[in-house]
């Protein structure tokens, strides 16, 4: 299940039963069947946008509500559970572990690098900085012609609003990314 379908799910389950509604009561105020409406809070469809809409009308919150990150207090990621974004068979892995939101103003990515793999990123915009943690092997990041190394569990900050890459120098490279908008 990828985010977005998490959200739906959490987020319809939380105000369903916030008007206590059972699913036969949601299945009558927003006009879809109650065997979908438990699919989605099980997160096993992809409804429509049409079904969304109705949704979101009968349960009386905006669009955004349903599909926005549910509150939480707590939350684990298990990454190598999930599907990368990005993959380039054997040189690199990118999973968006914490993605941007609204309330926070951080994104958090782990990204895996083969030796001498190389991943390159663009610019991520004006006041953007990126901190990285190298957690296994050794890479070198490569910004405006110049290279720095950051050795294994090491930790590297730059200004992310130039393009940049990301090059692994031993076997397994893993990094945790923080990208922050200031």
């Amino acid at each position: 299940m990828d985010y977005l379908e998490h959200n739906i799910s959490e987020n319809l389950h939380r105000y369903r039963t916030s008007h206590g509604w059972s699913l036969d009561n949601a299945a009558e105020q927003t006009g879809v069947s109650k065997s979908m409406l438990a699919q989605i809070e099980k997160g096993c469809a992809n409804p429509s946008i049409g079904t969304l809409g109705k949704i979101a009308t009968g349960l009386r919150i905006s669009f955004n509500d349903l599909i926005s990150p549910p509150p939480m207090d707590t939350c684990t990621i298990d990454v190598l559970n999930t599907e990368p974004i990005k993959k380039s068979e054997n040189n690199y892995r990118v999973w968006n572990c914490f993605p941007y939101e609204d309330n926070q103003m951080v994104e958090i990515y782990r990204i895996d690098l083969e030796e001498d793999g190389v991943y390159s990123s663009g610019s991520h915009g004006e006041r953007t900085r990126e901190y990285l943690c190298v957690t296994e092997g050794e890479v070198i990041i490569r910004i405006d012609g110049k290279s720095y190394p950051v050795p294994k569990d090491s930790c590297f900050r730059f200004e992310s609003d130039r393009p940049h890459q990301y090059i692994g120098k031993k076997k397994s490279n893993s990094l945790v990314m923080f990208f922050v908008s200031c």
